[in-house]
């Protein structure tokens, strides 16, 4: 079986995860940013992967599985990662926690309607969702590095990055709404 390149940057995003965790405990500004260099990569082979698919007419059912998994996968380790090194912490917490149970009830909500063949086309706003997400999600993995570096007025690169996890977690609620809203009624049915 020949793969086609938007799989392949698929299967290369989650070869990433593994990198992307050892490098995240690096010590100093290597573990800053390294891991945040890696991150958009990934971030950015989800953008270009999703593109040459529809460009050269090239989805799959392999990308269609893998695909959203290599997403999750990604965003919940960074998320991991962050909460167990206190980038993330208190209340804060709350919004990575939304953004995960919003990933899981969406994921089983495509898997169910899949086996009654019924899509959930991915809305624009869920677009504008993810790549807010990653955006908080690369800034909070600068670090020390990234808050001497980034500032914008009295925000450091990790008060930016908190403000746009929560921007981010309050899109991830009003987007999982609306695909429950759209699509449960085929689950009750």
């Amino acid at each position: 079986m020949k793969l086609k390149i938007p799989n392949i940057l698929t299967i290369g995003r989650i070869i990433l995860v593994p990198i992307f965790i050892g490098t995240f405990y690096l010590p100093g500004a290597m573990g800053d940013w390294i891991p945040f260099f890696i991150f958009l990569l990934a971030s950015f082979t989800d953008f270009l992967d999703g593109l040459l698919a529809r460009l050269y007419k090239e989805e799959s059912k392999l990308g269609e599985l893998l695909d959203p998994v290599a997403d999750k996968i990604i965003i919940a380790s960074a998320l991991v990662l962050l909460i167990m090194d206190d980038t993330i912490k208190n209340f804060e917490v709350i919004a990575a926690i939304i953004i995960m149970i919003r990933e899981i009830l969406i994921s089983g909500l495509r898997e169910f309607l899949a086996k009654v063949q019924v899509a959930v086309p991915v809305t624009k706003l869920a677009k504008y969702k993810t790549f807010i997400q990653m955006f908080s999600i690369a800034i909070l993995l600068t670090g020390e590095s990234g808050s001497n570096i980034i500032s914008f007025g009295n925000y450091n690169a990790h008060s930016i990055g908190i403000i746009f996890l929560w921007l981010a977690a309050f899109l991830t609620i009003y987007t999982g709404y609306d695909y429950v809203r759209k699509k449960i009624h085929h689950a009750i049915d």
